[in-house]
């Protein structure tokens, strides 16, 4: 236990003392936030845009955390030869990836306060105008499944790239589920065939069902869960085949 304690209170210390990763997941998504609910520019589609923001941008949390945090630190340690040193300490290679895991859930914690008390001083109504509820089971369930499928696409790049590659494919990457994921533009306001690309990616899932039960009170759809499941189950068992160490 205490070799687990060890690494996970390294990996947190590393997280939060590596400005660039601080900015990107915890600046970006507050700064998204103030802005975004100031300059009323994205057709949320709500007559208050924080309502749909909140939930959206909670999700681009994850994501960036999960998947693009994640992904690029891993990246670099593979190649400094950092992994394959700890893999052959008594920490071990199963304590290590746990250590990783439960870093990724503690920042996403202090992700999801700070941005539901910056939301709710920007005046955010939890399940719409009318209070329909938050179902918060639901969300966290979808949140842990997202959690899980972007860290395991992101380890699947981190375990196979070269750290630079990795580095900017990452990058690309969260661009691209950022846009295409609902975060901040709604999937009905793309083009039809791009809007169906969009519905099987795990952002756009992830966003669906934060949007569903934080921002309308309304369930999860089967199609959000399957969708989200899908990835959950697949990435990590993908990274697990191909992920090399050094």
């Amino acid at each position: 236990m205490r070799p687990l304690v060890a690494q996970l209170r390294a990996e947190v210390t590393m997280i939060v003392t590596n400005g660039e990763t601080v900015f990107l997941t915890l600046g970006i998504p507050v700064v998204f936030l103030l802005f975004f609910s100031a300059v009323h520019v994205l057709p949320t589609g709500t007559k208050h845009p924080v309502d749909f923001l909140v939930p959206g941008i909670l999700a681009l949390a994850i994501m960036s955390t999960a998947m693009t945090a994640l992904g690029i630190g891993t990246g670099f340690e593979r190649g400094y030869g950092v992994l394959k040193r700890l893999g052959a300490t008594p920490l071990g290679r199963p304590r290590l990836l746990a250590a990783k895991i439960m870093s990724v859930i503690a920042i996403e914690l202090v992700q999801a306060a700070v941005l539901v008390a910056v939301g709710y001083a920007l005046g955010w109504t939890p399940g719409g105008p009318g209070g329909a509820g938050v179902l918060v089971g639901s969300a966290i369930g979808a949140m842990v499944l997202g959690t899980v499928a972007f860290g395991g696409v992101g380890l699947i790049l981190a375990g196979t790239l070269k750290p630079l590659v990795n580095l900017a494919v990452v990058n690309g990457l969260f661009v691209v589920l950022l846009l295409l994921g609902g975060m901040l533009i709604p999937l009905g306001k793309l083009p039809g065939w791009l809007e169906g690309i969009a519905k099987v990616l795990p952002a756009s899932a992830l966003a669906d069902a934060l949007h569903g039960t934080l921002g309308h009170g309304t369930a999860v759809t089967a199609r959000d869960w399957m969708v989200l499941v899908v990835w959950a189950v697949a990435a990590p068992i993908v990274a697990g085949l191909t992920f090399r160490w050094e």
